[in-house]
C-alpha cells in the first residue's frame, strides 16, 4: 500500500464508501479514508484470528480470569446488562449482586433529584460534588458534560479530583454549601487525592454547617465500610462495586452515581443500553464487520506496520471536549505496557500516544501539524447530525468543518495546484516560487469519522463501549493484560515516602537522588517567603 494513495483508491472504486462503513443503529462508522483495500482487511482480519481473538473475547465475556497479574476476571459488561441472562465471574452469577446495586444507585438518585432527600437545612440539593480520580473522576465528569442538556434545570455537578488544593477551593468558592451534596468515590477509601480532598470537604462542611450536617452532606462509593462508618457518612448512603471492576471501566457502576442523579434513572439505564448494544455486536457481528474489531485493526495497522506513533480523537462537540482525556486513560493505561503475557510474544509497540481537542478549537491550533507536519496521525472524528440544545445555524459550520478537515487531510494539495491558483491570483514567478512549497499539503492522511443522528445518552454509551472492545481488540494483538496498572503505583509509592519530608523542613535528604533532594531544599527556601 505505501505507493498508492487514499484519493487514488476513492477514483478506483466510486463505491467505495458503500463498501467502508457500516451501520450501527443511530451510528455511522465511516472508514473509506484509511489506506486499505479488502485485501488489507481480510488479512488485518486473519492476524487478530491468528492471535486467538474470538477465543480470548469468548473467556471475556465467560468471566474467566482474564487479568492474571490481579487474577480477576473483567466483567464491567455486566454492569450494562439489562437482560434476564446471567454474566458469571469465575462461575458465580453476580447479576443479582449487579441488579440489585443498580437499583440502590438508582433509587437515591431519583430521591436526590425530586428533594426526597433533604439536605441538612431541610432543602433539596442544588449542587453534587464528585470527589474522586482516575476512573471515579474522569468518567462520570466526561459523561455528565457530553449529557449536559440531559441534567435536572435544577442540579449543577461539579467534579474535583486534583490534589492540588486549588481544585477543591474553587469548586468550593462558587458552591451553595447548604444545598450540596458530596460523593467520596475511593472503592478503598484511602486513595491519597481523594481523601484528601473527601477531609477537607467535610472539615469545611463541619464547621459551617455543623458536625451533625455531615452524615446528610455525604455519601461514599467504596467497599471498606468501617473506613466510611468512621467518616461519619451513614450506611444507607454508601454503594459498591466489585474488584472485577477497574476503575477506567467503572464509569457503568456505582461511580456513575453523580450522572444518574444528574439525568435520572431513566435516561442512565439508556446509557447502559448503548453499552449492552455494543457488547451484542462485538460479540455477534463478523470480524470483518464488527466496529471495534475494525478500530482496532485499523490502529495495529498504522502504529505497527506504518510506525505512526499518535493517535488523535476530535469530537465536533463542546459538550464533548472530556471524551479525548478520558479516552486517554482507557487506552494509555489499559495498554501503556511492555510487559508480555508470554515470553515468545513478538515485542511490538503497543498503546500509540492518544490526544484531541474539540473542532474547530483544535484546528486553530494543533491541525497546523496533522497537516504539514512530518508525523502523521490517525484521526477520529466524532459529530452528530443533529445539535443538543443548541443553534442549528451554528451547527452546521460545525459539520461542514468536519467534514472539510477529513477531506483536506486525505485530498491534500499537491504542488502544481498550489502554482495554478498562485498564478490565477496574478502572483509573479518568483512568489510563486518562494511561496508555493510552503502551500503544499501532502495529503494521504488517514481518519474515521463517528456521525451519530443526536449525542443522546445511548449513543454515548455505544461510543464508550466501542473504544472499550478497541483497546481489548489491540491488547489480543499486542499479548498483554490491559486490565491492570502497575506503572502508576512506583509514582504513588515514593510520593508517599517524600509526602513527611516536604512537610517537615527538619527532616533530613540525604538519602535522595541529589535533584530530588535540591528541589525539596529550593523548595524550603520559598516556601518561608
Amino acid at each position: 500500500m505505501e505507493s498508492r494513495k487514499i484519493v487514488d483508491l476513492f477514483a478506483a472504486d466510486p463505491q467505495r464508501f458503500a463498501t467502508f462503513h457500516i451501520r450501527l443503529d443511530d451510528i455511522l462508522f465511516d472508514f473509506s479514508k484509511h489506506r486499505v483495500t479488502a485485501e488489507t482487511i481480510g488479512l488485518l482480519v486473519a492476524l487478530a484470528q491468528a492471535s486467538g481473538l474470538e477465543a480470548k473475547r469468548a473467556a471475556l465475556f465467560a468471566g474467566e480470569i482474564v487479568n492474571p497479574t490481579e487474577h480477576r476476571p473483567a466483567l464491567h459488561m455486566a454492569l450494562r446488562n439489562l437482560t434476564d441472562a446471567p454474566m458469571l465471574a469465575e462461575g458465580k452469577d453476580v447479576m443479582p449482586e449487579v441488579r440489585a446495586e443498580r437499583a440502590k444507585v438508582e433509587a437515591f438518585g431519583e430521591a436526590v433529584r425530586n428533594g426526597e432527600i433533604k439536605a441538612a437545612n431541610g432543602e433539596r440539593f442544588t449542587d453534587i460534588v464528585n470527589i474522586g480520580i482516575g476512573g471515579s473522576d474522569l468518567g462520570p465528569a466526561m459523561a455528565a458534560r457530553a449529557l449536559a442538556p440531559f441534567i435536572a434545570d435544577h442540579l449543577t455537578l461539579h467534579f474535583v479530583s486534583n490534589v492540588d488544593g486549588a481544585d477543591l477551593g474553587d469548586t468550593l468558592k462558587r458552591l451553595p454549601l447548604a444545598t450540596s451534596l458530596f460523593i467520596i468515590c475511593s472503592k478503598t477509601f484511602t486513595t491519597q487525592e481523594t481523601m484528601a480532598n473527601a477531609a477537607s470537604a467535610r472539615e469545611i462542611v463541619a464547621k459551617k454547617l455543623g458536625e451533625a450536617a455531615v452524615a446528610d452532606h455525604f455519601c461514599a462509593v467504596s467497599t471498606q465500610l468501617d473506613k466510611i462508618a468512621a467518616f461519619g457518612i451513614r450506611s444507607d448512603r454508601v454503594f459498591g462495586f466489585w474488584d472485577w471492576v477497574g476503575g477506567r471501566y467503572s464509569i457503568w457502576s456505582s461511580i456513575g452515581l453523580s450522572l444518574a442523579i444528574g439525568i435520572g434513572a431513566e435516561k442512565f439505564e439508556k446509557f447502559l443500553l448503548g453499552g449492552q448494544d455494543i457488547d451484542t455486536h462485538f460479540q455477534t457481528a463478523p470480524l470483518a464487520e464488527n466496529v471495534p474489531v475494525l478500530m482496532a485493526l485499523l490502529g495495529v495497522w498504522y502504529h505497527n506496520f506504518w510506525g505512526f506513533a499518535t493517535h488523535a480523537v476530535i469530537p465536533y462537540d463542546q459538550r464533548m471536549a472530556r471524551f479525548p482525556a478520558y479516552l486517554q486513560q482507557l487506552e494509555m493505561e489499559s495498554n501503556g505496557k511492555s510487559a508480555r503475557l508470554s515470553a515468545e510474544a513478538p515485542a511490538l509497540a503497543t498503546a500509540p500516544i492518544l490526544f484531541g481537542e474539540p473542532g474547530t478549537n483544535g484546528q486553530h491550533a494543533f491541525f497546523q501539524a496533522l497537516h504539514q507536519g512530518t508525523e502523521i496521525v490517525p484521526i477520529d472524528f466524532l459529530v452528530a447530525a443533529q445539535p443538543s440544545a443548541a443553534d442549528a445555524k451554528h451547527h452546521q459550520l460545525l459539520f461542514a468543518n468536519c467534514l472539510a478537515q477529513s477531506e483536506a487531510l486525505m485530498r491534500g494539495r499537491p504542488l502544481a495546484e498550489v502554482e495554478a491558483k498562485l498564478r490565477e491570483a496574478g502572483a509573479s514567478a518568483e512568489t510563486i516560487a518562494t511561496l508555493a512549497p510552503h502551500k503544499v499539503f501532502e495529503g494521504n492522511r488517514p481518519s474515521s469519522t463517528f456521525l451519530y443522528k443526536r449525542l443522546s445518552p445511548r449513543v454515548l454509551g455505544q461510543l464508550i463501549a466501542l473504544y472499550e472492545h478497541k483497546v481489548f481488540v489491540q491488547s489480543v494483538i499486542w499479548n498483554i493484560n490491559p486490565f491492570d496498572q502497575w506503572g502508576v503505583e512506583l509514582g504513588k509509592e515514593l510520593a508517599s515516602r517524600l509526602v513527611p519530608i516536604v512537610a517537615d523542613k527538619s527532616r533530613a535528604t540525604d538519602e535522595l537522588d541529589t535533584s530530588t533532594a535540591g528541589l525539596i531544599a529550593e523548595m524550603r527556601k520559598l516556601a518561608k517567603g
